[in-house]
């Protein structure tokens, strides 16, 4: 995690400014850089420097910075994952990439002069693991100068800057949610780091913040208690105009962007008007069938996935990457329309249906909390659309309201035959309903998913 440098240099400058305030300890950036030095020592001690990988997997949000931060200023690069799994799982996971060193208990302080380390642009210094909505994680790196140089540019559009307090309400396994934590810490904000279930203190934390990260399902419970906020960075999965629209009406300006681990930014939506180019990202659909698959070329792109591990991630020769997102046919100016993950595409009697059209749609349905549509095997059409519909099961919406909407805003093809409840939707690291997880639960007949008649 490539920032340590910018946390050495708040710390000499605003020693007292507040740096993150965690569920067990507030600490300010000086004291912060303190505990840094004391754990790079440690790691150096071990023989962990220039070229090793530290992996992380510790719960407390404010442990794990100072480690990821540690192994940055050593050298080293840091590896965070989830804190459940046990040292057999790291060992399987993180094998193909070579000899580790890993950190499941916060890292002692050790005495002794600051570490000095000369950084490069291309070094490998951050790396994270994503499972998207497949559940299969593997192992992403990237350059430290991929991360740091757009930390300028996610500041300027989102108005981020040094006297800002940023709730980061989500694991710092997420990508998504551990870039929020270092572009704030490179900036000199405070970052809110609340860990664990943090929508029993969302007000409280709500009074205090002024800019906050998170996907696009949460936004809805900010809004009840907006509190000083004014900034809501969003990522991770399409935002509804109507969230947005909430939003300003609570006085929060909705900064949303579509990306993927692989890819880092790709397009932004700063003020409403759809999603245009990052800056620095030149964005391609390439023709498949009637949509197309989006290719983006830019300095933040990852290096790829450690240890040769297979991944939907793709590269040509020219230096354009996809990770197989669908999108509709896009010129260079247009707004891009993205739709979805090719991969997740329902191939039903011959036409290809996108879920996330589909759900997007079905949303708006009174008691629906959420929805996932997989597609359902069918012995003479392929398949068959399939909604999975996140709802209380005492009162979930009625089928046929369901069915009602779904004829009135989708085309045949498209609607759902099968129709399935569940009080809660399995999701992924960053929050998205995680799809293959729900349809093996539902292939392998999970009593918790019930069919609605």
């Amino acid at each position: 995690m490539p920032v340590a440098q910018h946390v050495m240099r708040h710390a000499a400058e605003r020693p007292s400014h507040p740096a993150v305030c965690g569920p067990s300890v507030e600490l300010t950036y000086a004291q912060l850089a303190e505990r840094i030095h004391g754990a790079a020592r440690h790691l150096l001690g071990r023989g962990i420097g220039p070229g090793a990988l530290v992996s992380i997997g510790l719960a407390d949000p404010v442990e794990l910075l100072t480690a990821v931060l540690a192994a940055d200023l050593a050298g080293a690069t840091p590896l965070v994952g989830d804190p459940a799994w046990d040292r057999e799982r790291w060992s399987s996971i993180a094998a193909a990439a070579g000899p580790g060193f890993l950190v499941d208990a916060p890292l002692p302080g050790v005495a002794g002069p600051a570490v000095r380390h000369d950084p490069e642009p291309g070094d490998r210094a951050w790396a994270c693991f994503s499972s998207g909505s497949t559940g299969r994680p593997r192992a992403i790196v990237r350059t430290r100068a991929s991360w740091t140089e757009s930390f300028p540019h996610l500041g300027e559009l989102a108005g981020i800057g040094p006297d800002d307090v940023v709730l980061i309400p989500g694991p710092l396994v997420s990508s998504l949610y551990a870039f929020a934590a270092v572009h704030t810490l490179a900036t000199g904000a405070t970052a809110l780091l609340p860990g664990h279930r943090p929508s029993r203190t969302l007000p409280g934390l709500l009074a205090r913040a002024t800019v906050v990260h998170l996907v696009p399902h949460r936004l809805p419970d900010v809004l009840e208690h907006p509190g000083a906020l004014r900034v809501a960075v969003v990522g991770g999965a399409a935002l509804d105009p109507g969230t947005r629209a909430a939003a300003a009406r609570a006085g929060v300006r909705v900064v949303s962007y579509y990306g993927a681990t692989e890819l880092s930014f790709v397009a932004v939506d700063a003020d409403g008007g759809g999603l245009r180019p990052f800056p620095g990202v030149e964005i391609e659909v390439r023709p498949k069938g009637g949509l197309g698959e989006v290719w983006a070329r830019s300095p933040w792109l990852a290096d790829g996935y450690l240890g040769g591990a297979a991944g939907p991630l793709r590269r040509d020769a020219d230096g354009w990457a996809s990770v197989g997102d669908v999108a509709e046919p896009y010129r260079v100016g247009e707004v891009l329309r993205v739709r979805g993950r090719g991969d997740g595409a329902i191939q039903t009697g011959g036409a290809t249906v996108v879920p996330e059209d589909v759900e997007e749609v079905l949303r708006k349905v009174p008691g629906v909390g959420d929805i996932v549509v997989i597609g359902s095997p069918h012995p003479s059409l392929g398949a068959v659309v399939t909604a999975v519909i996140e709802a209380e099961w005492a009162t979930p919406p009625p089928r046929a309201l369901l069915e009602a909407t779904a004829r009135g805003g989708l085309d045949e093809a498209q609607r759902p035959r099968r129709w399935y409840a569940v009080p809660s939707l399995p999701r992924t690291q960053t929050g998205k309903p995680a799809r293959a997880l729900v349809a093996a639960r539902l292939a392998g007949g999970d009593p918790d998913i019930r069919r609605l008649i």
